[in-house]
């Protein structure tokens, strides 16, 4: 049981400009490519930084107003400078947050969500850009096939790693969400079922309706 890899979703064709690419340039890439965002990348191939749409707005929101009236809000200094930049070096964020080929889709949605960034770019060990992969590309695991997921979890998750046989329990699934039926020996199995199936790449959501036939938890859970 394997969770997909970054390696495996994102998109290695990344479009990128250089550290002295000028601002129009760049939203011009962003227009043409229908991106929100770009990886600022050094000659050598390392990735050295991310202009991003909010970082040119910073442009628009310090322009003058015509009729005199004062900015609101006030930008920072830093806000102001990049407000101030002309090319990607002056405007991007740095140092930039990246993922790695062999991360899987759990630690880089976390990364994702604890940075509130919408894509990462890809770098390998020497920090030249190998991809780019976004929050559409992590979401394309729930467009497995109901089919796929039941395979995985039978095969891998209920006979390989629990060591249960073909008849002991049973999995259904539908749009992604997973009904588990059938006995199992200890009681204390079904949690550990549970939380296994909500692991695999796919799964919405896990019902079990399992019966045991030794309580072993002594009294911990309560009665079903």
């Amino acid at each position: 049981m394997q969770h997909r890899t970054v390696d495996e979703l994102m998109t290695r064709k990344v479009v990128r400009v250089r550290p002295d690419t000028p601002f129009k340039e760049i939203v011009r890439e962003l227009a043409e490519n229908d991106v929100t965002a770009v990886p600022v990348v050094a000659r050598d191939g390392r990735v050295v930084g991310v202009v991003s749409e909010a970082d040119l707005m910073r442009k628009a929101a310090d322009q003058p107003d015509p009729f005199g009236r004062p900015l609101v809000p006030n930008l920072e200094a830093w806000e102001r400078a990049k407000a101030e930049g002309a090319r990607a070096e002056e405007l991007m964020s740095a140092p930039p947050v990246c993922a790695r080929p062999e991360w899987n889709v759990v630690e880089t949605a976390r990364l994702m969500s604890v940075q509130g960034v919408k894509r990462l770019p890809v770098v390998d060990e020497t920090d030249r850009l190998v991809g780019i992969i976004s929050r559409a590309d992590i979401l394309r695991v729930f467009l497995r096939e109901d089919t796929a997921i039941r395979e995985e979890i039978h095969r891998d998750l209920l006979q390989k790693t629990l060591g249960l046989t073909p008849s002991a329990v049973t999995a259904e699934v539908s749009e992604g969400q997973v009904s588990l039926t059938g006995t199992v020996e200890a009681r204390s199995m079904i949690p550990v079922i549970e939380r296994l199936c909500r692991s695999v790449d796919g799964v919405v959501a896990v019902h079990e309706r399992l019966a045991y036939t030794d309580d072993d938890t002594g009294g911990r859970f309560p009665a079903p």
